[in-house]
């Protein structure tokens, strides 16, 4: 280390004047950005109940493909909705011509969005579109006047724009090649609300603080909180995930009273145990809190080896019998000897990483040790596997 300090020292004096004074500018800012302690906000772990995103959905169609869109004889849908869409134009085809369009530049597509709490009447949203049919493509398509609908079957917005893909394809004699999805964009600000949800803030002289996790000591701790720095009496856990606060009943007294209880800081508090198992991709992620009890482990690895080699066997000479190839299978079971490796009492998360490290357990063989660890009683953990 002091030899550093010397090096840095020394080539210190060559820098430019200019240099100089912006290094101790930054050093300033950073010094002054730097929090003095990490603390977690009520607004990190919590969220008012009743204020809420809704999801909206609707069958569109996207107009202007390049030869790219449904194939239409495979995908009835689109021509009906395309007909369905003339007639309100004004637009009535032949009877019996209806199924006979070749639409190659329309996509039939689902579009979602989310309407964020307090969306009002003209605000914008982004939206999603997705093909539902047989489209090589929606680059370069547009979106035509969509509703988009609740749950309860009400039109809370319509969308149209023009569809962003985030991706390219080219394709020459027979041969292809895609860069990423071409069958989803977006439509940046292509839906506008034409309805706004009744948000349920100002009813009741109480609100009801949500927890993101089930936790009777985070609940107590917020409730602490907010009587600590807002008055006593304020907020009261009802369970480990509801916290109920008295909040002022004018609406703009309400709006700043909520404001400043979701920055009001917590006291860091040691999660629950949890070691959380992704099954499908042998993913494993494991908190502070894991800790070992006294136990044993032992791990072998056992290998199965099937080859098989072609044998011909060829009828004696003037025999008139014909030549016959067979295969030879040779079985080869290998078992390699298990490792034991004896965990302490109370061993914490650095212990156990590598102790699993030691044993070569790949991520499949980690589900199966953690699982018996967890039937033996010695994994002090939630084992969530997802």
């Amino acid at each position: 280390m002091k030899a550093m300090k010397a090096s840095t020292h020394s080539l210190w004096p060559h820098a430019p004047r200019t240099l100089r004074a912006l290094w101790l500018l930054l050093a300033a800012v950073l010094a002054a950005a730097a929090p003095a302690a990490h603390a977690v906000r009520i607004k990190e772990v919590a969220a008012v109940q009743g204020v809420r995103s809704n999801q909206l959905t609707g069958y569109g169609l996207v107009v202007g493909l390049d030869g790219t869109g449904d194939q239409t004889t495979q995908m009835p849908y689109t021509t009906q909705a395309m007909s369905n869409y003339l007639q309100q134009m004004g637009i009535t085809l032949p009877p019996g011509t209806a199924s006979q369009l070749q639409l190659k530049n329309v996509a039939a597509v689902i579009v979602t969005a989310q309407l964020p709490a307090f969306a009002q009447p003209g605000q914008m949203l982004d939206v999603n579109v997705s093909s539902m049919g047989n489209s090589k493509s929606l680059k370069g398509g547009t979106l035509i006047t969509t509703p988009l609908r609740g749950a309860d079957g009400e039109v809370y917005a319509l969308a149209q724009g023009n569809v962003v893909v985030g991706g390219a394809g080219a394709a020459a004699g027979g041969s292809k090649v895609q860069i990423n999805h071409l069958s989803a964009g977006r439509v940046p600000q292509g839906a506008q609300v034409e309805r706004s949800v009744p948000t349920p803030l100002n009813e009741g002289d109480t609100i009801n603080l949500g927890l993101n996790a089930s936790d009777f000591q985070t609940a107590r701790k917020v409730a602490q909180a907010i009587n600590a720095k807002l008055g006593n009496g304020l907020a009261t856990a009802i369970d480990g995930r509801t916290v109920q606060v008295r909040a002022p009943q004018d609406p703009g007294a309400r709006v700043g009273f909520i404001a400043d209880l979701e920055e009001l800081p917590l006291e860091n508090s040691i999660p629950a145990a949890k070691v959380v198992i992704n099954a499908r991709t042998g993913s494993i992620a494991l908190n502070q809190a894991v800790t070992l009890g006294s136990c044993a482990i032992a791990h072998g690895n056992l290998s199965i080896t099937i080859s098989s080699t072609p044998v011909i066997s060829q009828p004696n000479p003037l025999s008139q019998g014909q030549t016959v190839v067979t295969q030879k299978s040779d079985i080869t079971i290998n078992q390699e000897p298990g490792n034991i490796i004896q965990m302490p009492p109370s061993a914490q998360l650095a212990d156990v990483v590598r102790a699993l490290n030691q044993l070569g357990a790949t991520p499949q063989d980690l589900l199966a040790i953690l699982q018996a660890i967890k039937a033996a009683g010695a994994l002090n953990a939630e084992l969530e596997v997802i």
